[in-house]
């Protein structure tokens, strides 16, 4: 990849991308002469921090727990500890080095700090380079509920340096390329149609990343406040979140990663897709497949499907009580506003839990 040097959403702020990108990124911060936390989690701070440290001036460094557990109020105030102990004023700077739990914690505990700090991503996972770290959502968890407190506010910067994707197993590889599909079915059918050609992961991660950044910025430039089109990349989340908070809930001590419960999401929705004739038969059926094929089945019991349903209820999508879901309309394509029942919700899940066997004639 040609070195590059994107302009993000908004204006606001500026996304380094391609050849030396951290090298160039952290030149750039170092010149505003600003104080920086550094923020990290536990993994990133072992795998990650090494290749940024000698790349910054002196600054503070924080590392919190890795997981989704993270995503908390009691973090935020840890954020905010160092911050007021350390003095940090408005023009100062937090960097969020770490996947999108680091990336949605430290990005709304600056954006409340002082009403608002400046606060720089480098993501360290696929899901977070390819989409999470695009758009300027913050935001944490509460009771359960994913994202539940958060706000919209663009970085400084977004540094997208693929050799941190060296550090990952490929479990979270995986679970990042469901973020990368759902950009295709969305938008780009030919590079889903590329996908489903492949059945495995890319070879060339710099060119997916480069993709599926534009068409997050294709969404997110023209509605940063996600009320209309920006809509359309919450396909899959809808159940997709359901899926993950009742397993972060159920099973905490081995939750679903983000991008498989999105890949439970997106084949369940499909399916509602299909159902309402929205998609056809073969679009449905090589959805159902080409994520089989690359995630497996999550193994959902029949009886746990109904708690899982209510998770929808807090989406924060939905309006006056009604659920609200964006579908496919074809491959590549879309449709918003989608107001999904209970009984059409625990539908497509026990579909799902029957691995879809019956999608045809149920």
């Amino acid at each position: 990849m040609q070195q590059q040097k994107l302009t993000m959403a908004g204006g606001n702020g500026e996304i380094f991308l391609g050849m030396d990108a951290l090298i160039r990124a952290c030149a750039s911060i170092s010149e505003t002469k600003s104080k920086i936390l550094l923020l990290t989690d536990t993994n990133t701070a072992q795998h990650c921090r090494p290749l940024v440290r000698d790349l910054l001036p002196p600054h503070l460094h924080l590392s919190i727990a890795d997981g989704e557990a993270s995503k908390s109020i009691h973090q935020c105030e840890k954020i905010w500890e160092a911050l007021t102990t350390n003095a940090f004023e408005r023009s100062d700077i937090v960097i969020n080095l770490g996947g999108g739990m680091v990336r949605d914690l430290g990005g709304f505990a600056a954006s409340c700090y002082k009403r608002g700090i400046a606060f720089v991503h480098i993501p360290t996972t696929l899901l977070a380079m390819a989409d999470a770290a695009i758009g300027g959502k913050t935001g944490i968890d509460f009771h359960g509920f994913k994202n539940q407190i958060g706000s919209f506010q663009q970085p400084k910067s977004v540094v997208i340096e693929s050799a941190f994707l060296e550090t990952l197993p490929l479990r979270q590889l995986k679970a990042g390329y469901a973020e990368v599909l759902k950009h295709y079915l969305i938008h780009d059918a030919a590079a889903w149609k590329a996908a489903v050609a492949r059945q495995k992961l890319p070879e060339d991660w710099n060119e997916t990343i480069a993709n599926a950044v534009a068409i997050k910025l294709h969404f997110t430039e023209s509605d940063p406040t996600e009320k209309g089109i920006r809509k359309a990349l919450n396909f899959g989340h809808t159940l997709g979140h359901a899926v993950e908070s009742h397993f972060l809930q159920e099973f905490a001590g081995e939750p679903l990663l983000h991008g498989e419960a999105i890949a439970v999401g997106m084949a369940c929705e499909a399916w509602i897709s299909f159902r309402r004739k929205l998609i056809s038969e073969s679009e449905f059926a090589e959805i159902v497949q080409t994520l089989e094929n690359l995630f497996g089945i999550v193994r959902i019991p029949p009886e746990t499907i109904p708690d899982i349903s209510k998770w929808c209820i807090q989406d924060k999508k939905n309006v006056g009580g009604k659920v609200n879901a964006t579908l496919l309309q074809g491959l590549g394509n879309f449709v918003l506003d989608q107001w999904l029942s209970m009984d059409e919700i625990e539908q497509s899940l026990f579909a799902y839990h029957h691995q879809f066997s019956n999608r045809l004639h149920s």
